[in-house]
């Protein structure tokens, strides 16, 4: 069973009309690049979320790894983009300075309508080197 709007995307009709107005929730703990990347995310602004990783940055989603910006770009723009949810960080857990484990609570208009994920991020220099979604 698939666990994330990514992709049930693949597998069932987008939304249609217009994204609605999109909300997020943050710690104070969680980095700023790692908010950003979650308010790009909720936004639907795949440039941006990619601008958020190093340029040899990953994602690993379902077994799949995307490898540096454009691929990233590419999964954002034809996965996530087609829901309306929000995003809620229920917790974060800093492992070490340059990585952070956040939970995450989405809602949305995707099938199921709720999950909760946990991203694990790795980050070099200010930005996402590594992003790991596990459901």
């Amino acid at each position: 069973m698939r666990h994330d709007a990514a992709h049930l995307s693949e597998t069932t009709a987008p939304h249609p009309g217009p994204v609605e107005e999109i909300t997020m929730t943050t710690t104070d703990t969680v980095p700023e690049v790692i908010t950003r990347y979650l308010h790009a995310s909720d936004t639907h602004d795949s440039r941006m979320a990619a601008d958020c990783f190093t340029v040899d940055g990953t994602v690993e989603d379902e077994g799949r790894t995307y490898t540096g910006r454009e691929e990233i770009f590419q999964w954002r723009e034809h996965g996530l983009s087609t829901w309306t949810y929000t995003t809620t960080v229920t917790g974060d857990h800093p492992v070490a300075e340059e990585h952070h484990r956040v939970m995450v609570r989405v809602e949305g208009n995707f099938p199921g309508g709720l999950v909760d994920l946990t991203f694990d991020f790795t980050l070099r220099g200010g930005l996402v080197a590594a992003l790991r979604i596990v459901g």
